[in-house]
């Protein structure tokens, strides 16, 4: 920055008290670009442009009310008008439309709001992100952190709240979604590198979410830069080979990071593979020049991902957590997580609820439409009354909301969302994660750790979703309706909530381990006298399910080595319990009609081998205590 500029700045803005002369000097700007100059005349139509990083480092300038002063009126009055009645503060509306509208008019010479486009936003947005990598930031500024930390931001919400208003006055055409400015460095490649990803990353933001193109973006980026450090003679993704691919994988998995210290964790090691992957893949479909021309890694090269079981919320938990949350004051809180707790929704599923989401069944039981965002399915759900009353609070309040309909990226519908608040959606953190964190925390439900050292709940709002698929598969409900509610598109992901639940797991233990229980077979002895170790009896309680046979059990321990056999029947490992009387007996009618068959066909063996099976069946129902036939009364086992 030039001295003249520097001395200007302190005059004019500067970080001091205001002063009548720092308000006559506005008062001349403001003269020179909003109406025709008599000396400093520009070559762009008559009229002087200011650039950004002047007015960013000068603070305070006062242009709004010299302008009125002089007759000009740059429209804010009305802008401020339509912020309040969208819910913004008077005080915040008022500081961020001027502070937006004298800067984008000062830079461009529009003296009206009615002409600021999104070009002229974006424009200022840059330049506040460009503003923190001049040499001289520390002249403004304690440090570039500070800057990020404090003004930027503050700059940033101004503008995102004058998008706000242009948009819902019709003013712009961009949906308004606050984003930080992002202070990553630009992809830095081989010229010809760069234009191979350029390329890709254009060609599948046609097709994905943005969230999806930036985890793209930082696979080849990190590549990129270990490539540029380790390789720096490759100048073209067609000279990489899977060996270069490989040492790659070998870094990220032991470099530590820059952030945390530590290595990638493994989810994101797979996030980063398979956005490589996908580039050599696609690259090779679409037959780009300057690429292998096909994929050198794959699914295999990245690591596995252990499949954990659901984690829903306990009973005991429940009950305390939904008085808390039946109390929150906020109504669109209250309402999101009953929803979650009695839907099994997404989160980002209720975030989009449109007003008209609620209506009911024919016999009057609540009925949610959710739009299926991952899915891209729509579907209709049951809702609890509790979460329907809650649902239709917030609907009332939203009933004649006078924003402006969103249009959804997916659909190309127009939609009138529920979730909204001062023009735009309520964010997910907002509605969950804020909300669900102060419940936890109100009813001791912690553990260590947390931003403030106070603790974090244990309980998050998409282990409601969890919780709705494990008691619909815990009480019965097909494989069907848990998937339609969930709204899984493969049984695989409806499985999950369909395996033994833990009270059938310590139910089905009992009934084998358990004292008293009433079992049968030849490792029945052993049990019951107690001649299995502790350990012994350690390593069944984890490996219960896995010794799972066709009628029974195998109690064998590894210290004995694998089965070899398949006559489980006479193995002195094998024992059966009441519950399996129902196969034993359907086994026992197809080993006697096997041995009639034998008998009619004169295969003598054969018919003795079946019957010795047949025999060893009945042999076990009586010491269960089961009758042979269904039919048959049970007789009390002496066992």
């Amino acid at each position: 920055m030039a001295e003249h500029d520097r001395l200007v700045c302190r005059t004019v803005g500067g970080t001091g008290r205001p002063s009548a002369r720092r308000t006559a000097h506005g008062a001349f700007l403001s003269h020179l670009i909003l109406c025709p100059p008599l000396s400093a005349v520009s070559r762009a139509g008559g009229y002087i442009a200011f650039d950004y990083p002047w007015m960013l480092g000068a603070g305070q300038l006062r242009v709004v009310d010299p302008a009125a002063e002089m007759g000009i009126d740059l429209g804010t009055a009305a802008l401020i008008e339509e912020a309040i009645a969208l819910g913004y503060a008077a005080g915040s509306a008022r500081q961020a439309m001027n502070w937006t509208v004298s800067r984008i008019a000062l830079h461009t010479g529009l003296s009206r709001a009615e002409d600021i486009t999104e070009e002229h936003i974006a424009g200022a947005l840059e330049a506040v992100r460009l503003f923190s990598e001049r040499e001289d930031l520390r002249r403004f500024y304690p440090s570039v952190q500070n800057y990020r930390d404090n003004a930027s931001k503050q700059w940033v919400t101004h503008l995102h709240q004058l998008q706000v208003v242009l948009f819902h006055r019709g003013q712009v055409a961009t949906q308004p979604r606050k984003l930080m400015l992002s202070w990553k460095p630009p992809m830095e490649l081989p010229p010809r590198m760069l234009a191979t990803a350029q390329k890709w990353l254009a060609a599948r933001k046609l097709t994905d979410a943005p969230s999806t193109v930036d985890k793209l973006e930082l696979a080849v980026r990190v590549f990129g830069n270990w490539l540029g450090e380790n390789h720096p003679e490759i100048t073209t993704f067609a000279d990489v080979t899977r060996d270069h691919c490989l040492g790659w994988i070998g870094h990220i998995a032991e470099a530590p990071t820059e952030r945390t210290g530590k290595p990638l964790g493994v989810m994101s090691r797979i996030q980063r593979i398979s956005g490589l992957s996908q580039f050599f893949r696609d690259t090779a479909i679409w037959q780009y020049a300057d690429v292998p021309g096909y994929t050198l890694i794959g699914a295999g090269d990245a690591p596995k991902f252990p499949q954990k079981v659901p984690r829903f919320i306990p009973d005991h938990e429940l009950d305390k957590l939904m008085p808390v949350i039946d109390a929150i004051a906020c109504p669109f809180q209250r309402a999101a997580l009953l929803v979650a707790r009695w839907s099994g929704a997404r989160r980002t599923e209720i975030q989009r609820l449109p007003v008209d989401c609620l209506d009911r069944y024919p016999d009057g039981t609540p009925r949610l439409r959710l739009s299926g965002r991952k899915t891209y399915k729509e579907r209709v759900v049951p809702l609890h009354e509790d979460a329907a009353e809650a649902l239709q609070k917030v609907i009332d309040l939203r009933r004649h909301a006078p924003e402006r309909p969103f249009t959804d990226e997916r659909t190309g519908e127009e939609i009138r969302y529920l979730f909204m608040s001062h023009g735009k959606l309520l964010s997910t953190y907002y509605l969950f994660e804020t909300s669900i964190q102060d419940a936890c925390k109100a009813v001791g439900l912690v553990r260590p750790g947390g931003r403030d050292g106070a603790g974090r709940g244990t309980v998050s709002a998409h282990r409601f979703r969890h919780t709705v698929g494990t008691q619909l598969a815990e009480r019965g409900a097909k494989l069907h309706t848990i998937m339609k509610v969930l709204g899984h598109t493969s049984v695989s992901m409806a499985l999950v909530y369909a395996q033994v639940s833990d009270q059938e797991v310590l139910r089905d233990y009992r009934a084998v381990l358990g004292p008293g229980a009433t079992i049968a077979g030849p490792a029945a002895a052993e049990l019951r006298t107690g001649a299995l170790p502790d350990t012994s009896i350690d390593w069944l309680k984890t490996n219960f399910f896995k010794t799972e046979l066709e009628l029974g059990r195998c109690l064998r321990l590894p210290a004995e080595g694998p089965c070899e056999c398949d006559l489980y029947l006479t193995c002195a490992k094998f024992v059966t319990t009441p519950e399996y009387a129902p196969r034993l007996r359907a086994r026992r009618e197809v080993e006697q009609t096997l041995a009639r068959d034998a008998a009619e066909r004169g295969w003598d063996r054969e018919v003795e081998r079946h019957r010795c099976t047949s025999d060893r069946i009945d042999k076990l129902l009586a010491d269960l205590g089961q009758p042979a036939h269904p039919d048959e009364k049970a007789e009390v086992s002496s066992a």
